[in-house]
């Protein structure tokens, strides 16, 4: 049998006339396998030969099974790279790993050189996450220049999380004892394959019900909090009417959500801190500014009357002596105008201390039952939730211009929506 062999095309210094060498093999063999489609890609596949070699780098190859044939593509992970992985490999392992195919001339095999390793099933959920994060950012989602201030003294915050959870009930507690106000839950699953379409819907049925939002769930696993990655919640807090406030799993814990979110807090309870004001330390700033004030006020009344007093033991006729009769009569018209000035200023100062007390008293908390509040309590004790009364309960109503007995027939929640 004759073979046709193709004719040599050229000579190669030294060498025979058509013939390669093994270093321009190599070469043209690197070429071919510096395609971009194998450049900075993400390939699965079954660890297999794994070594982690004393030097720090790891070998193995990754392997798939296609029908009555396997694959195998030789893999290599170096110190460095290796240093940083998140997970300990072994053989048997499903996994995606991150890297480029090149040429390794000296072994004259091609390799996979392997930068970053996860597990397959949450590895592309990562993967997932990182693409959706790039997404969001180039709407604009994580802007700092679109974060808002919260209020500083709400009416209404509203609650999007699980009604059955403790979480809800933290919140509860925290806002109860440093500002009570009125609460809008919006219940909402926290976790599973359809949770970001609830957690959307949740966010958006608070539009014009409150003025500040709470979004919260407690710990979890990063699958129990991957529904807060989604583009659906992210972009619902984006929308959101008012700031958004997010306190999802513990601190180490970062969802899309949290970028998102107008203000980010450490746990739940955090969280509800930081939408309300602590009653407690107005009141005491309203009393030292009021003693301040009132205090500033006496001062520069106590210095006006004394200045007075100097005046008019300067003016009175015993001091004058036998100055001339002009002269007296120019210093009595001088005397009068600064007597009228002086006691103008603190008419004035006076007119001032009485509008600064006015406000004052009309901030005093104790005038809200004038406004149609009220202060119920049970057994001379001042009942802050509901959680503190039960049906029977026996209970005194005090109003703005008396109080009443009252008995509980029936225990109401915060209304949901």
């Amino acid at each position: 049998m004759t073979r046709n062999y193709p004719e040599p095309v050229e000579e190669i210094p030294g060498g025979a006339p058509g013939i390669l060498s093994v270093s321009q093999v190599s070469s043209l063999i690197g070429t071919l396998l510096d395609d971009p489609r194998l450049q900075d890609i993400w390939v699965r596949g079954e660890i297999t030969n794994y070594k982690a070699h004393t030097s720090g780098h790891r070998y193995f190859s990754l392997g798939e099974k296609t029908g009555e044939r396997n694959a195998l593509i030789p893999c290599v992970i170096w110190r460095t790279n290796a240093a940083r992985l998140p997970l300990e490999l072994s053989d048997g392992m499903d996994v995606i790993a991150f890297g480029s195919v090149g040429h390794y001339s000296p072994m004259g095999r091609y390799q996979f050189y392997v930068r970053d390793v996860r597990p397959a099933g949450r590895g592309e959920k990562y993967l997932l996450v990182e693409q959706w994060k790039a997404l969001l950012s180039e709407e604009g989602c994580f802007e700092a220049s679109r974060k808002r201030p919260l209020p500083p003294f709400p009416s209404r915050v509203g609650v999007v999380t699980s009604e059955t959870g403790a979480v809800l009930q933290d919140i509860r507690n925290v806002i109860s004892r440093r500002y009570p106000l009125e609460l809008v839950v919006s219940p909402t699953a926290v976790q599973g394959d359809l949770a970001h379409i609830e957690i959307a819907r949740a966010i958006r049925r608070l539009s014009g019900l409150a003025e500040v939002i709470v979004l919260a769930r407690g710990g979890g696993s990063f699958e129990d909090l991957f529904p807060f990655n989604h583009p659906d919640v992210v972009r619902a807090v984006v929308s959101s009417p008012v700031p958004v406030v997010s306190a999802i799993g513990h601190e180490v814990d970062v969802t899309l959500a949290d970028f998102a979110a107008d203000v980010r807090a450490p746990t739940p309870s955090a969280a509800a801190e930081l939408v309300v004001p602590d009653r407690m330390k107005i009141l005491g700033e309203l009393g030292e500014t009021r003693r301040v004030l009132a205090g500033r006020l006496l001062a520069k009344l106590d210095r006006a009357e004394t200045d007075l007093s100097d005046l008019r033991e300067r003016l009175s006729p015993r001091r004058m002596g036998q100055r001339v009769t002009v002269l007296r009569e120019d210093l009595s018209v001088l005397g009068g105008r600064m007597v009228r000035g002086v006691e103008s200023r603190v008419a004035r100062e006076r007119e001032r201390l009485s509008a600064l007390s006015h406000l004052l008293e009309a901030r005093n908390p104790v005038h809200l039952l004038s406004r149609g509040y009220c202060i119920v309590s049970r057994e001379r004790k001042i009942v802050r939730s509901v959680g503190e009364i039960s049906p029977g309960d026996r209970l005194s109503i005090r109003v703005a211009d008396g109080s009443a007995r009252a008995q509980v027939e029936e225990v109401y929640h915060d209304r949901e929506v």
